[in-house]
């Protein structure tokens, strides 16, 4: 398992922080229990099996809702 750290432009309504939480959740891989987006900070946080799933595949998914990822790491 690892955790990944995603930092996104700055986000604007508490209604962006449900939508991609639920694209975070979706993939097989995610622990979903550990997904946490953090609104004042931009950062969306979740453990995963990167056997399973890559951190881009995840990052993908985040762009193509409109949404611009400024960094990522897995630890």
């Amino acid at each position: 398992m690892k955790t990944a750290t995603i930092q996104l432009e700055a986000l604007a309504c508490p209604s962006c922080v449900q939508k991609i939480e639920n694209a975070v959740k979706s993939f097989e891989g995610v622990e979903k229990d550990t997904v946490k987006i953090m609104f004042n900070s931009s950062k969306v946080k979740f453990d995963f099996d990167d056997e399973k799933l890559t951190l881009e595949e995840v990052e993908k998914a985040i762009t193509g809702l409109g949404y611009e990822v400024v960094k990522s790491q897995a630890k």
